[in-house]
């Protein structure tokens, strides 16, 4: 039997237009849209009515970039997929990316069944992989078609992190080689990791044992450089590229100079680049610590340059690398060597808030939220229009936004697995009301209604941008 779903009364927002519309849904997708005041809409009888008048109708939030349960420096990030997808639902995210890994010497078929069974009858929320290359070598290579045709269309590499994620420019041409000619996506994590080995080790010498050290020795120069380096080897290689989290003006730079060029370069940034800085990494005691994740918090003059980047469309997307360590337990691992304090921070509950309260402040537009939190991430990583907007035949993942209520963040009331918040305290306007994911509430008058196996894994295509 069909179930109907009607939300009527709400200004429809979408990446490309915004229209005060009902939203008609049969079963687990849209099939319709009509003007309230139309003769279509005033036709329609539905089995559930969601009022949405004085609210945002938006596509659920699409978070490439996540990373739950993931092993990192002796310990585990505090989510697990059944936790980070509820947090994700409760802050209007849908559909998560989340980034399997090959360990050394392993295959990467083992390491994406590894994240398969984590997450497998776990999700509130609909799922997909991105598959991490930790091991580069001529079987893993021949690998990649075999995942790319399994819907892992994407792949990350770290020219950081020597000995455990690093590899050396050989390796990650040949990596590049191989996603082009499968279609594949190559991403890259770029900073220049041994340069940074050698500043710890001489920062340390000296006594720099405090959180700040951090950023201060994770410099924005060597993040530029490893971004100039991996645009030109994607460039030899003939293979489009996506730069993850982005913090430094002078990386995003060297994003603008390739994408002037017209290469097909991609980038994200990420809130905690766009609303922190390091004054929060130097923060009294050992607090700085629940701030450190790489690439870094820069000084707070690197903002305006994200901003802008955001309008510009140099940067096309924010995710939120969510990848949360308690405070109490894990991060206190570093206590007397910033090195060995994990590096990550909570956020997926949180993007969508605060970029709705970018466009309250004037950052971006409406139709710019919905576009880098929904429906570019959705194009990007091959998911659209299944995923990203509102329009017939789409999932029915849908939130209704009230834009005029202010709340606070606070670990006291997230729904993350972490004990404190990176934004506690930050008062913002607007606020999550009710999530529909393929058509079933997830959230319902902000009351948790969802269940543990909902979610579904999402094999995915191409990346629209470049084919």
């Amino acid at each position: 039997m069909t179930t109907r779903t009607l939300i009527r009364g709400g200004l429809v927002v979408t990446a490309a237009e915004e229209t005060h519309a009902d939203v008609l849904i049969e079963d687990s997708r849209v099939v319709a849209l009509a003007a309230h005041d139309s003769g279509a809409a005033a036709g329609w009888t539905a089995d559930v009515t969601i009022d949405a008048t004085d609210r945002y109708v938006i596509p659920g939030g699409v978070d490439p970039h996540t990373h739950m349960e993931m092993p990192f420096g002796g310990t585990y990030a505090s989510d697990t997929f059944e936790t980070g997808t509820r947090a994700a639902a409760w802050g209007g995210t849908t559909t998560i990316v989340d980034f399997a890994i090959q360990s050394k010497g392993r295959s990467l078929g083992e390491g994406l069944d590894a994240w398969h069974e984590k997450a497998n009858g776990k999700c509130a929320v609909d799922y997909a992989f991105h598959m991490i290359m930790s091991d580069v070598n001529e079987y893993s290579l021949r690998e990649m078609d075999r995942l790319v045709s399994a819907g892992v269309t994407s792949f990350k590499l770290f020219t950081a992190y020597p000995g455990v994620f690093y590899s050396d420019d050989g390796q990650i041409l040949r990596a590049m080689q191989s996603a082009a000619a499968s279609g594949a996506l190559v991403m890259a994590h770029a900073e220049n990791g041994p340069a940074i080995d050698v500043l710890v080790e001489q920062a340390l010498a000296r006594g720099e044992r405090d959180p700040r050290y951090h950023g201060e020795v994770r410099r924005a120069l060597l993040e530029a450089e490893a971004t100039h380096r991996v645009i030109r080897l994607s460039q030899v290689a003939g293979a489009p590229l996506y730069v993850v989290h982005v913090s430094a003006r002078e990386a995003l730079a060297e994003v603008v100079r390739a994408r002037d060029e017209g290469l097909p370069v991609f980038a994200e940034t990420c809130p905690q680049y766009l609303f922190l800085s390091t004054d929060n990494l130097a923060e009294p005691g050992f607090e700085g610590a629940k701030y450190v994740c790489s690439t870094p918090l820069r000084p707070a003059e690197h903002q305006a340059a994200l901003w802008r980047g955001l309008r510009t469309n140099d940067l096309q997307v924010v995710s939120t690398d969510h990848c949360p360590f308690c405070f109490a337990g894990q991060k206190e691992l570093g206590l007397g060597d910033f090195s060995k304090i994990p590096n990550g921070m909570p956020g997926v509950e949180n993007r969508m808030d605060l970029l709705h309260q970018a466009v309250v402040d004037g950052h971006i537009t409406r139709r710019r939220w919905i576009e880098i939190a929904c429906a570019t991430p959705a194009r990007m990583f091959g998911l659209y229009p299944r995923k990203g907007t509102i329009a017939p035949g789409a999932d029915a993942d849908i939130v209704i936004y009230d834009p005029g209520t202010e709340h606070t963040l606070s670990a006291s009331t997230h729904h993350m697995n972490v004990d404190y918040s990176a934004y506690e305290g930050r008062r913002v306007t607007g606020r999550v009301e009710t999530v529909l994911s393929r058509g079933v509430a997830v959230i319902e008058n902000e009351a948790y209604v969802g269940h543990a196996g909902h979610g579904a894994y999402l094999p995915r295509g191409i990346c629209q941008y470049v084919n």
